[in-house]
């Protein structure tokens, strides 16, 4: 009876899955402050890869200072340095490109 009992569970996980993998939606930190935001994070993320090609190591969306004060901010690693790419998410606008210190990604990572 067990082991009808497990196997119909892992059944029903393995159908399950790929209706889970389809629905995921890619969360971020800061998912809820973009909510409604006319610039969605894919169209951020190409904004911020056009402005500063690379790899994105991290992405997030928070209120700072500049623009409409909610913006999408993206850590892109390019040429062995880390950089901030910081898109407005009601505008689209590059709000800030410029390399992080060591100092301000360790604080980041806290």
């Amino acid at each position: 009876m067990r082991q009808i009992f497990l196997t119909t569970l892992l059944g029903a996980a393995l159908i399950g899955a790929p209706a889970l993998a389809a629905t995921h939606t890619g969360h971020f930190d800061g998912e809820k402050l973009v909510a409604n935001a006319p610039v969605s994070m894919a169209q951020a993320e190409a904004i911020a890869m056009k402005a500063r090609p690379g790899k994105i190591v991290k992405r997030e969306a928070e209120n700072e200072a500049g623009g409409s004060g909610i913006r999408y901010s993206f850590d892109i690693k390019a040429d062995g340095k880390t950089y901030e790419v910081g898109v407005d998410a009601r505008s689209g606008a590059v709000l800030e490109n410029g390399t992080e210190s060591a100092n301000e990604e360790a604080h980041e990572a806290d």
